[in-house]
């Protein structure tokens, strides 16, 4: 079926399966190569994929080879019918059948379906789906595994399934392990006799047979051999001969598996001998001695001992051991541990094995007296060697001698005594040897002594020789077996093979008498063969001889040859079996003919014909000429030969014997078709047309004509079609069949006609050519010889056409060129073959492309814009060079300048118009660049314009001045060296050097007492010098001064980089005259003189010289007294009492004295009043520092020191506690100081006759405020930012620390900026990204309070795919282009391009990436299918997605309908599911809200219920009195509330209670106010301070689009950031008035703690309040820019909900959101209006807390909206407000103009030392407070009607100084000190202002005023932190956000 898999098998007979295997196949004698559409798999199959019409009209063959003789044969041709699709189960094709493979080989299970549609396949392993395994891989020819594992068998299903059907094929694998066989020992040396065993270790599979074989013959259980075990593993050689040596091998056999491994056996003569021994030797009786004797011998021998012929005894003194080593040597040792003289004598060692025995002999002397042992008598065997020992024991003696009947030994040759008396009797003989032996020992000169033994000689058997006579079967045998000689008696036996005979069995008798024996045989058959062994023996030994039995039997047959028939091409054997001994040979001859035979000639034996082991003669393949008569000849030399003969008559059965394999015939004619067959007769012919019989009468078509030929025995048969048509092209066959066999003939008819016209399709379509690609589906079945195309303009007819002929036959495709773009042509085709031409082809229609653009833009205009960009202008090609609509164009430019790589560097950007113009940014700065411009349109990119040369702008160098240096000259003056910094830095035409200075002094160092407290440094001005040299002299320094020096370089573009710092140091000189001289009395004849150190130092103060001088005295030369420079006071002594002296000092220095200092006149008295030694001044210090603030004082008598601390218009004792200390001399000692502690400080010295004052301006400098940081400008790569400095805390700002980090990280980077920097401009960022920026500024008290966390955007945003462009430029049935173009980058390069497609309904994508920007083709489709397809294109700023659905067209060019989306069983459910999620989210989504509604209300009440028990506690207050009025700032108790945790804290002297958590009331007893007061008008009040921590998370801010002016907002994707947030508090201050009692605020104060990246905030801490959990969730979204939340609204309103209820007539609620920062931040408070919000004002931090400012207003941009803003007034009080306003309102026309009035800066008077005037004193620059003087309430003014009547408070410094009455005058009572910003108010606004309760902690008044635009009684509410807008909106967008007011306050009155 066409578009499946075709299966072509090679039928191999099974017989010959094994040796013959398909090695290639052909395709019209073409060898296939595999690829493409061809697969062959492991078994030989042809496997076709996707399977064509075309794929008909080839033949097919398969090309086999034999495993052996290597030969090939070529199969007949096979062709395929490929019918069309038609809709169909699956039909398996071919499968695969269970097996057995090894394990690490690969097998291949096939599983090939054919159905419509195309069935999927499936695969399942023991019923599951195949694991996740790389071995596994599935192929179009079916499963392959390769690396086979024992895991891997089981059972193996195949799914086919399709819409129609499904089948499954199942088969199981078995894996098996290879055979491994292991042969033990492998090399084995032995000797005869001994027993071997051999282990064969079998791995693998099991089912296996064990076979042994030696010298590759098998091994047959005998006597010797035994074959054991389950599988015959184990062979046993018992009583192993020399003839057993050899290589046994062990073979495994399992099926076709056969495995085996070997050994070598050697057997040798194993008989011991003696290869190591002992000597003889001399012992004396207790001296140990050992014995030893090795011995080898096959197998190893045993080793026994004897002494004297005994066995050596074994007993603790005598010990024997015995080992072998690893070279077979047998070790044997005797120990003797203590010999005695018994000991000694002939010691013998004798090895022993089966093989025989061999000895060693040696005799051991033990000292002591001579004796002989008593002897044995000896038996000799005659014919052998004896030897006799004389056992004598002890040593020494003289000689042993031997006597026989009286004769000295030795007498003849045969005897021999050797030295250690041993006799030698050689080949004993009986008459002569037998006999005593008498041994004769001296054992001194003349005595000796003798033993006698009996030697007695035994005589062995002597068999005569027999021998077997050559005998035959049936005959008769006697053997004798005669014994010569021998001592009697003699035993006679018989053995057989080695095994003994028993008379009477097998025919055989034995008759033995005294000394012979016989054997009979009656009757002599084959089993009586074998060799015969005759034993004799007796008392002296064994004998035996052997010989062999051989009976001989002439050939008979056992089958005698038959006449038979053989069946020609079959196998025959012709039976002849024959046996006798020695077995017969076997000759088999063959005489031609059935006649009678003439002449036999020998069978030629070949590989057809083979004799068989049993003589039958095998003919594998019988033949004609095999026929006639055999015979069959056995011989084996014994009697006459036997022959038989038989006759074979060769059978033929049916065959064709000729037949056209091919023909031709013409479609419409007649054919015949002839098939000619023999055989035996009879003989029936049958035709088949395919598969089909051909019935003549069912088809009257056809007819068959058949006409037998009885001469030649054949039969023709003849088939006529009439006429032949398309369907006869197939394969016809004729069968011929009789009784021996049935033979077939194959014809192919091939009918030709003219062919089909081909299918053409378009492949690809250009601008100006095409390609086409046809289909030849039916050439006719014949060779299509050419093509013709043909094609012409739509609107033409085909008379106009234009054609190319006659294409060569061989190509498919063909291009068509010359085409004009964008035209719309017909085109067709014709085939042409030998038979004509074809019809025309279907008609296609086609439009060519655009091309690309054959001009340039024109009039290309670059201009430099910046020092890093240059703006290109140009216009559009000519019209009739666009070939199409220009979509864009690309800019390339490169640098033009040295060192650059000449390459282009490309940007894009859309068409506009006619006219363009593109900005080239990030460009070098003053650099020349080149620029070229091409326009494209979706064809693709025209021609370049010419290159256009430009240079950037200048800038300010990028690098600093190198190699700075500085060296001093003289004490004030200088010279500062440098060199030019690197050209490629300079950025322009260098201009010039600048030289930047300044001096560092100690911050305060004008103090009075010549330090300052702490390592602080103040900075001078600074200074600089412009030169165009390299070298400057600086003059006019001050003396021995820290100078830090900068340099420059500059250009027409400004400054560059600044060098690092250099410090230097201008010389000492002489010193100035000391600041400040006392001189006071101290008793009648002495004065104390104190100083200060000299303003100027110009040194290191080497000491002090004090004058004295007494005008009246006459004296002319003034006294010296020299002073310690550490110590400035000094006391004078022995004056004259009433005498006046002039007292004057002066400093000296290495360079001299320096100036004297003013005279001063004193007078000694014995009575004095109290003087101050120490001098009053400004003293600065770092916060958290012990400050000591001196006051000495003298006087008689002795004074009484008081310090005091201004406070308004009063001076509070100082309170001494663990933070103020006074010592014994005076010394006010201030620990861990705070920004508080600033302020002034009075010390009073009093005595009965006067007091003496000093004030000492205490300054504290805290670490810097936090900047407010705003984005400038963006760019793809850059982010400007913007700041302007808060307040440097009282110390100069020395620079600032900018972090930056990617949005979603953590990962922040440090740049350092010079604190004259407002700007700094990030580079290098990445496109399209968030960034988080924040900023924190260094003073000399270290890092400051981090900016807010801005965030910030490059521009640029991830790809977008443009709708207007076309996805697919070009799709055809195997290929889709993408068209990329369409991708718009976003302002970021696109990096890369995923594609994910995949055929619809498949689980599995495809991936392609991609770096391409124009076109991608999406290769190896699959026809007329539809596909999914994903697209996602990433750049730096994101990736954007596109998806699309496209069809692949069919093989005919056409196009498939949309897939019909059949409705499953589950679509219901799915359509269910997809209505029903949204509907129960959305539901679950309203009921969590509700919840979190009902949670918060429930929250909110509960804080209402908690503040109004508070509140009622402090009412039940409201008429307490107190005798005496407080003077000084409230010294009660201290209350935190924890507001939803309801936790208060009450903290006082002696510590913190902690009343509860779970109280909502807290009784204020009568001890918590114990301070009795006049009764006068006072307010009570409590701060109820509520910590809200943000946490690390919350909203960040959307700074993408911050211009400077503009109030970021909150973005509405909430990110989660990790930073430090800033902290909240809500604060309600409850207070109740009365008309005689003076104001209490009772508050609280939080200190943090934090560092982050370097920056660290030091704070201290009272008491901290932790935050409770249930903190509602509305302030953890809150952002450092908002002061307020909905939140603190609803509370508001829900107290005034609370005093309508209670009617809380008299109490007054003030709620204010302030920001917890440290302590050199400010607190915020409100004033408070019934109707409105009120406006907000900032104050000087209360005693005990402190608030700060969240933001910072931005610029106005006009005059009128400078009339709409509030504006705070810092908190440094030397200046007018004019003054204290910030640096960028000071612009603004409208505060110049309210400026002018007054004086702008008026210079602040200096204190005066009484403490009495400070009523109307302001502070001093670094103080902390300010006073406003009433008069001037009005100074600064803002207001607008569109506001309304917003009431402000007429204040002093602290904000509470209110009118009291209507006459408005100051009220004499103080609180905490605040300060309020006054506002402009009507009538009504002042009258209400005088009806105020006086001395609340702010002044507050109401106004009936409505709010313009808005409404009396609406609230202004909105923008919770910005002070400023400057949106367009102007005036409407400040109504609707509160003014601009950084806090919200609610009064409830």
């Amino acid at each position: 079926m066409r578009g499946n898999v075709a299966v072509f098998k090679c039928l191999i007979p099974s017989a010959v399966q094994e040796y013959v295997s398909v090695v290639s196949w052909e395709k019209d004698t073409v060898s296939i190569v595999p690829g493409n559409r061809f697969f062959l798999t492991s078994y030989g199959a042809l496997y076709i994929s996707d399977v064509q019409k075309e794929d008909a009209l080839s033949t097919y063959r398969c090309i086999t080879r034999h495993k052996y003789s290597g030969e090939t044969r070529q199969s007949n041709g096979a062709r395929l019918s490929v019918p069309d699709p038609t809709e169909s189960s699956p039909t398996v094709m071919d499968s695969f059948q269970s097996g057995e493979v090894q394990v690490g080989r690969s097998v291949e299970l096939p599983c090939i379906a054919s159905g419509y549609p195309n069935p999927t396949i499936r695969w399942l392993k023991d019923g599951r789906p195949l694991p996740a395994d790389s071995r596994w891989t599935r192929r179009l020819t079916g499963l392959t595994i390769s690396d086979l594992r024992l895991e891997d068998s089981g059972n193996y299903i195949c799914e086919v399934t399709n819409s129609f059907g499904s089948k499954e094929v199942t088969g199981h694998l078995n894996v098996i392990e290879p055979l491994r066989v292991t042969l033990s020992p492998k090399n084995l040396k032995t000797g005869i006799s001994s027993t071997v065993i051999l282990s064969c270790a079998v791995q693998g599979s099991p089912h296996f047979t064990v076979s042994w074989f030696r010298n590759t013959e098998p091994v047959l259980p005998d006597q010797h051999f035994s074959i054991q075990g389950a599988h015959n593993e184990t062979l046993f050689i018992t009583a192993a001969q020399k003839k057993h040596s050899g290589a046994y091998q062990c073979f495994a056999t399992r099926k076709g598996q056969t495995a085996q491994d070997f050994s070598i056996i050697l057997l040798e003569d194993g008989t011991p001998r003696i290869v190591s021994s002992f000597s003889e030797r001399v012992v004396a009786p207790g001296e140990p001695f050992s014995l030893m004797c090795a011995a080898k011998g096959a197998p190893p021998p045993t080793i026994t001992w004897t002494l004297d012929d005994e066995a050596v005894a074994r007993d603790s003194a005598h010990r024997a051991s015995q080992y072998t080593l690893s070279d077979g040597s047998t070790v044997s040792h005797v120990n003797v541990s203590n010999p005695q003289i018994r000991d000694g004598g002939v010691y013998r060692c004798v090895a022993r094995n089966s093989a025989g025995s061999a000895e060693y002999q040696a005799r051991i002397n033990v000292r002591g007296p001579p004796s002989i042992r008593a002897m044995k008598n000896i038996t000799a065997v005659a014919g052998r060697n004896t030897f006799i020992n004389c056992r004598v024991i002890g040593y020494p003696y003289y000689s042993i001698k031997w006597y026989k009947d009286g004769m000295l030994l030795p007498d003849n040759h045969r005897q021999m005594v050797y030295e250690n008396g041993t006799l030698k009797l050689s080949d004993v003989q009986k008459g002569m040897d037998e006999g005593a032996y008498l041994c004769s020992v001296l054992i001194q000169p003349q005595l000796s002594i003798s033993q006698t033994v009996y030697v007695t000689v035994k005589v062995p058997p002597l068999i005569q020789p027999f021998d077997f006579p050559p005998t035959s079967i049936g005959k008769l045998m006697y053997i004798a077996c005669v014994v010569s000689s021998g001592d009697m008696p003699i035993r006679i036996t018989w053995q057989k093979d080695g095994q003994e005979i028993v008379s009477g069995s097998s025919g055989v008798t034995i008759e033995t008498k005294e000394f012979m024996s016989s054997l009979q045989i009656s009757k002599v058959s084959l089993k009586h063969n074998g060799n015969y062994t005759c034993i004799a023996s007796n008392d002296a030994a064994t004998v035996s001889s052997e010989r062999q039995l051989i009976v001989t039997v002439p050939p008979r047959f056992r089958v005698q040859p038959n006449n038979q028939d053989g069946i020609y091409g079959k196998s025959g054997v012709l039976n002849c079996s024959v046996d006798g001994y020695p077995p017969p040979k076997v000759m088999w001859k063959h005489a031609k003919g059935i006649g009678n035979p003439q002449q036999y000639h020998p069978v030629p034996l070949t590989g057809r014909i083979q004799i068989m082991a049993n003589g039958s003669l095998l003919i594998r393949h019988v033949l004609e000429e095999d026929r006639g008569y055999y015979l069959c000849q056995a011989s084996n030399g014994v009697g006459s030969d036997i022959s038989k003969s038989m006759l074979l008559t060769v059978k033929i059965p049916a065959m064709i014997t000729s037949h056209p394999n091919t023909t031709m015939a013409i479609k419409g004619q007649n054919k015949e078709l002839n098939c000619t067959a023999r055989g035996e007769w009879p003989i029936i012919i049958r035709w088949e047309r395919g598969d089909t019989v051909i019935d003549p009468d069912r088809n009257p078509r056809y007819s068959i004509t058949t006409s037998p030929n009885e001469k030649s025995d054949e039969v023709v048969s003849t088939l006529k079609l009439k006429p032949a048509e398309r369907g006869d092209s197939v394969f016809f066959s004729c069968h011929a069949i009789n009784s021996y066999g049935e033979g077939r003939g194959l014809i192919q008819l091939t009918v030709q006609e003219p062919p089909d016209p081909p299918e053409l399709e378009v492949r690809e379509v250009k601008d100006r050519s095409m390609n086409l690609r046809w289909t030849q589906r039916f050439d006719g079945n014949s060779i299509i010889t050419s093509y013709d195309i043909e094609y012409k303009n739509k609107s033409d007819p085909w008379e106009l056409k234009h054609a190319t002929r006659k294409i060569a036959p061989t190509n498919n495709q063909a291009n068509i060129v010359e085409l004009h773009p964008a035209s719309v042509y017909s085109i067709r085709m014709y085939s042409y073959n030998k038979i004509g031409r074809s019809q025309a082809s279907k008609e296609l229609t086609i439009s060519t492309e655009e091309a690309p653009p054959d001009g340039p833009p024109m009039d290309v205009i670059l201009q430099p814009m910046t020092s890093q960009s240059i703006r290109v202008t140009w216009k559009a090609p000519k019209k009739e060079l666009q070939n199409g609509v220009i979509r864009g164009y690309q800019i390339g430019y490169r640098e033009n300048g040295p060192g650059s790589n000449g390459q282009y560097s490309i940007v894009e950007m859309k068409a506009t118009g006619d006219s363009e113009v593109y900005t080239l940014d990030n460009l070098k700065k003053f650099a020349q660049y080149g620029v070229v411009v091409q326009a494209f349109n979706r064809a693709g990119t025209g021609p370049s314009s010419s290159e256009i040369n430009a240079t950037t702008l200048e800038d300010v160098p990028s690098q600093p001045p190198q190699n700075v240096r500085a060296i001093t000259v003289t004490s004030d003056e200088a010279v500062i060296t440098w060199s030019e910094p690197p050209r490629l830095t300079l950025n322009g035409v260098l201009k010039g050097y600048r030289v930047v200075f300044w001096s560092l002094f100690p911050d305060g160092g004008g103090c009075c007492w010549g330090q300052t407290l702490g390592l602080t440094q103040k900075w001078g001005e600074m200074q600089n010098i412009t030169t165009t040299r390299e070298q400057v002299e600086l003059k006019g320094l001050e003396k021995f001064t820290n100078y830090s020096v900068q340099v420059l370089a500059y250009t027409q573009a400004g400054d560059g980089v600044r060098s690092n710092v250099l410090y230097i140091q201008t010389r000492e000189d002489h010193p100035g005259p000391p600041a400040g001289i006392k001189a006071v009395p101290a008793s009648a004849t002495s004065v104390v003189v104190s100083w200060l150190p000299p303003t100027k130092p110009n040194g290191i103060i080497r000491k002090y010289t004090i004058y004295c001088s007494s005008p009246g005295s006459g004296q002319p030369a003034p006294s010296e007294y020299e002073a310690n420079p550490e110590v400035l006071t000094y006391r004078i002594t022995h004056l004259t009492r009433g005498q006046q002296y002039l007292i004057w000092a002066a400093a000296v220095t290495t360079a001299g004295r320096g100036n004297i200092s003013e005279k001063v006149t004193v007078e000694p008295a014995g009575k004095a009043p109290a003087k101050i030694l120490s001098f009053g001044g400004t003293v600065t210090t770092p916060w958290m520092k012990e400050v000591r603030l001196p006051c000495s004082s003298v006087g008689e008598p002795t004074p009484t020191i008081k310090w005091t601390k201004d406070s308004e218009d009063s001076a509070i004792p100082v309170t001494l506690d663990g933070h103020r200390l006074i010592l014994a001399d005076g010394t006010l000692v201030l620990r861990s100081v705070k920004a508080e502690d600033s302020g002034y400080y009075t010390c009073t010295a009093t005595n009965t006759l006067g007091f003496d004052t000093i004030i000492v301006n205490l300054l504290v400098q805290v670490p810097p405020d936090q900047p407010r940081l705003t984005v400038s400008t963006t760019s793809t790569s850059s982010i400007t930012l913007a700041w302007i400095p808060g307040d440097n805390g009282g110390s100069s700002i020395r620079g600032f620390v900018l972090q930056y980090s990617v949005d979603n990280t953590e990962e922040w980077k440090d740049v350092f900026i010079s604190s004259s920097e407002r700007s700094f401009k990030l580079d290098n960022l990445r496109c399209g990204t968030w960034y988080k920026v924040k900023l924190a500024a260094k003073n000399s008290v270290g890092a400051g309070r981090i900016s807010e966390i801005i965030e910030a955007k490059t521009h640029g945003r991830e790809p977008q795919f443009n709708k207007d462009q076309p996805l697919f430029t070009h799709i055809n049935s195997t290929h889709a282009r993408l068209n990329l173009q369409g991708w718009n980058s976003g302002g970021c390069p696109i990096s890369a391009v995923l594609l994910d497609f995949r055929p619809k309904g498949t689980w599995a994508w495809q991936n392609v990436r991609t770096n391409a920007t124009t076109d991608v083709f999406l290769a190896e489709l699959r026809e007329a299918t539809w596909y999914e397809l994903k697209m996602k294109a990433c750049n730096s700023a994101g990736c954007g997605n596109q998806t699309s659905q496209f069809a692949t067209l069919d093989y005919d060019g056409s196009t498939i309908p949309p897939i019909k989306s059949a409705r499953g069983e589950g679509d219901d459910v799915k359509k269910l599911f997809s209505i029903g999620c949204p509907v129960i989210l959305v539901t679950l989504g309203m009921a969590l809200l509700f919840i979190i509604r009902k949670k918060r209300k429930e929250k909110r009440l509960k804080r209402l219920r908690d503040a109004k028990s508070l509140a009622e506690m402090l009412i039940s207050k409201n008429n307490r009195s107190f005798d005496t009025p407080v003077k000084g700032p409230p010294q009660g108790p201290r209350l935190h509330i924890d507001i939803p945790r309801v936790q208060l804290l009450i903290e006082d002297k002696e510590g913190i209670k902690q009343i509860g958590e779970d109280k909502a009331t807290i009784p204020v007893t009568d001890t918590e106010f114990s301070q009795s007061v006049n009764p006068q008008s006072f307010c009570t009040g409590v701060s109820v301070h509520h910590p809200a921590l943000i946490q690390n998370t919350g909203p960040l801010i959307d700074m993408s689009d911050i211009r400077p002016g503009t109030n970021p907002v909150s973005r509405k994707s909430v990110k989660s950031a990790h930073s430090t947030r800033n902290r909240y508090s809500s604060q309600w201050t409850l207070t109740k008035c009365q008309a005689s009692t003076p104001a209490r605020t009772l508050t609280s104060d939080w200190r943090t703690v934090g560092s982050q990246h370097g920056i660290t905030v030091t704070e201290s801490d009272s008491y901290s309040a932790s935050l409770s959990q249930d903190t509602d969730k509305g302030r953890n979204s809150m952002v450092s820019t908002e002061s307020a939340s909905s939140t603190y609204e609803e509370l508001a309103r829900a107290y005034e909900h609370a005093k309508l209820e209670e009617h809380l007539q008299h109490a007054k609620f003030e709620i204010t959101e302030c920001f917890i920062s440290d302590s050199s931040s400010d607190q915020m408070t409100t004033g408070t209006n019934d109707n409105a919000d009120s406006m907000t004002s900032m104050s000087t931090p209360s005693e005990p807390g402190i608030c700060r400012f969240t933001a910072s207003p931005p610029k106005p941009q006009d005059y009128d909206r400078g009339k709409n803003v509030a504006v705070p007034i810092p908190h440094r009080a030397n200046k007018s407000e004019y003054c204290n306003l910030p640096l960028y309102m000071k612009t603004d026309p409208f505060f110049r103009k309210q400026a002018e009035l007054h004086d702008p800066c008026p210079v602040v008077p200096p204190r005066e030392a009484s403490i009495r005037s400070l009523a109307a004193r302001a502070y001093h620059t670094q103080g902390r407070h300010m006073t406003l003087d009433p008069s001037k309430q009005q100074t600064l003014t803002l207001g607008h009607g569109g506001l309304g009547s917003l009431t402000g408070s007429a204040a002093s410094a602290a904000a509470t100084g209110a009118s009291a009455g209507a006459s408005g005058s100051a009220s004499g009572t103080s609180t905490l000190p605040q300060r309020t910003l006054t506002m402009p108010s009507s009538s009504s606004t002042s009258s209400s202002a005088t009806q105020s309760a006086v001395g609340a902690a702010t002044a507050s008044a109401s106004s009936t005023s409505s709010m313009g635009g808005v409404g009396g009684s609406s609230k202004v509410g909105g923008s919770r932190d910005s002070l400023l807008e400057s949106s367009s909106s102007g005036l409407g967008r400040l109504q609707k956000q509160s003014a601009g007011a950084y806090s919200k306050s609610y009064t409830l009155v």
